[in-house]
């Protein structure tokens, strides 16, 4: 008797083929959007995992009180904090699109999902928080809008952090997407990431506190030593990832050209059985002695 396949889905889909699916979906989903309005979503591909895994490591997931994420489109920064130990009942998501309302709350069960303007923050989310925040994560296409939007955002979500609350932003720009300026209303430090070279295109993480928020403690000689163990431990699993990916999917490939090169020779043979007597004699026998 055959056994079924463990990494059959739904339909006796690999998960491999389900996961192409949801990416080619979001993917078309995210480029739809875009055509219908194109300032607003800013992208026209949702954050790949390497960012949004970029993205979560500022969050802390031991933190307390609720994480908003701003535009989170199909949800690839939502899963990325899920898999970081966010609990999903923490997640407060911000969307300006309905349809994707709705694919977020079927595909986060638990999430909170909140359909309106993340640039009108304290109306959109007035009576929604029960405490401070601990983190804003953004992925808005700040740089769409004009300067005094993006700090009045930024204002806006400083005043429902934490004490140790963080605005998360990511940016394909070489620059920080919220402006630094002498004369600035709302004041605060920057500090950004290494460029994330596997996404497509290349970004670059932001993250910012209130200037008056107190600066984490130095750290000694040995937690420097734990941090950059950590820090190129993600570095080497998220390279090992990418490289199955990549693995993956040429085997796949392969796998298709094999079967497309055995169907060619099947036909090539059905066609020269058929162009020799004596070999159509001996497939109508086989085929007679089969029944």
């Amino acid at each position: 008797m055959r056994t079924q396949n463990k990494t059959n889905g739904p339909g006796g889909k690999s998960r491999i083929a389900l996961a192409f699916q949801e990416r080619f979906a979001d993917e078309a989903s995210f480029i739809k959007t875009w055509f219908e309005n194109p300032v607003a979503t800013g992208a026209v591909s949702p954050s790949g995992r390497f960012l949004s895994r970029a993205m979560a490591r500022y969050v802390n997931a031991a933190s307390e009180g609720p994480v908003v994420e701003l535009g989170p489109g199909t949800g690839p920064v939502t899963q990325a904090l899920l898999e970081r130990g966010v609990d999903p009942y923490r997640l407060v998501l911000v969307e300006y699109d309905l349809a994707f309302c709705g694919l977020l709350e079927r595909r986060f069960p638990g999430v909170r999902v909140v359909q309106g303007d993340a640039y009108n923050l304290s109306k959109t989310l007035a009576g929604i928080l029960d405490g401070p925040a601990a983190a804003v994560v953004s992925s808005l296409p700040l740089l769409n809008r004009p300067e005094p939007d993006r700090i009045a955002l930024l204002a806006d979500a400083f005043g429902m952090l934490g004490p140790d609350g963080v605005f998360v932003q990511f940016t394909y720009g070489m620059v920080s997407p919220m402006p630094r300026r002498r004369a600035q209303t709302v004041s605060f430090t920057a500090e950004a990431s290494q460029p994330v070279w596997l996404n497509l295109p290349p970004a670059r993480v932001w993250c910012y506190r209130p200037a008056s928020a107190p600066l984490p403690p130095k750290a000694s000689a040995a937690q420097r030593l734990v941090r950059n163990i950590k820090k190129h431990t993600n570095r080497v699993r998220d390279e090992i990832l990418e490289t199955r990916d990549q693995l993956g999917t040429r085997i796949r490939l392969a796998k298709d050209r094999v079967r497309i090169d055995i169907a060619g020779h099947g036909t090539r043979v059905r066609d020269e059985v058929r162009g020799n007597p004596a070999l159509e004699i001996i497939r109508k026998f086989n085929e007679r002695r089969e029944r």
